[in-house]
């Protein structure tokens, strides 16, 4: 009797789908075929990605070495190129390594690309700050002091990833200024930094010295 029942179940199931396989089988097909083609589509996307990546590196490896190789005029039209066509990365990468090219021969035309750089909200903001801090290396001894501090400052805080580049080049520009209590405020700070690199420390101390000496002639 048991089995009896179980067989009019199973019959009552098959017909159950049958139905439903009727009315939405076409929309289950249509499903799937749709679900098989989005992983195609990104299996494709990615694939994709990793060669323009891969073609991006490459270009980027290529253009450092026609400027180690001191080739300015080749390493800027190659960094230019990548920075036009690379992926967003290297886009970014590329016009920060132009305007160091650059910088050698036009410090104006340089710190333009610095600033495009910094002032680009899409880029990530550790590149900004890296653009800002690459920019004051090139004006720390063209530009007046308020310039630097201006550009500077909000870098130098504690905790900041480039607060100890700012800090030098924050002294360094007040005592070419000659502005000796922020030269000895900036070098403070900077030394007083339990992290700042002994390279640095090195060269605070001797700036230290030279505000020192600039303090006793005046």
């Amino acid at each position: 009797m048991a089995d009896i029942f179980r067989e009019v179940d199973e019959e009552v199931r098959r017909e159950q789908l049958k139905k439903l396989w009727d009315r939405y089988g076409l929309f289950m097909v249509a499903a799937a075929v749709l679900v098989i083609a989005g992983v195609g589509a990104w299996r494709g996307y990615q694939w994709y990605e990793a060669r323009k990546a891969a073609e991006s590196g490459a270009a980027y490896s290529a253009a450092a070495l026609l400027a180690q190789a001191n080739k300015p005029a080749e390493a800027k039209a190659a960094f230019a190129a990548l920075s036009a066509s690379g992926t967003p990365a290297y886009r970014t990468l590329a016009r920060l390594r132009e305007a160091e090219v650059v910088a050698a021969s036009d410090s104006a035309a340089a710190v333009a690309i610095f600033d495009e750089v910094a002032a680009n909200s899409s880029n990530p903001q550790l590149l900004r700050d890296l653009a800002t801090v690459r920019a004051g290396f090139v004006l720390v001894d063209k530009a007046p002091y308020a310039d630097i501090s201006r550009r500077l400052e909000p870098l130098a805080q504690p905790k900041g990833p480039f607060r100890h580049s700012a800090r030098e080049l924050l002294a360094l520009s007040a005592w070419r200024g000659g502005d000796m209590a922020a030269a000895r405020r900036w070098a403070e700070a900077a030394l007083a930094d339990p992290d700042a690199p002994s390279g640095l420390r090195a060269r605070i101390d001797v700036l230290m010295a030279l505000t020192s000496e600039s303090g006793k002639s005046s």
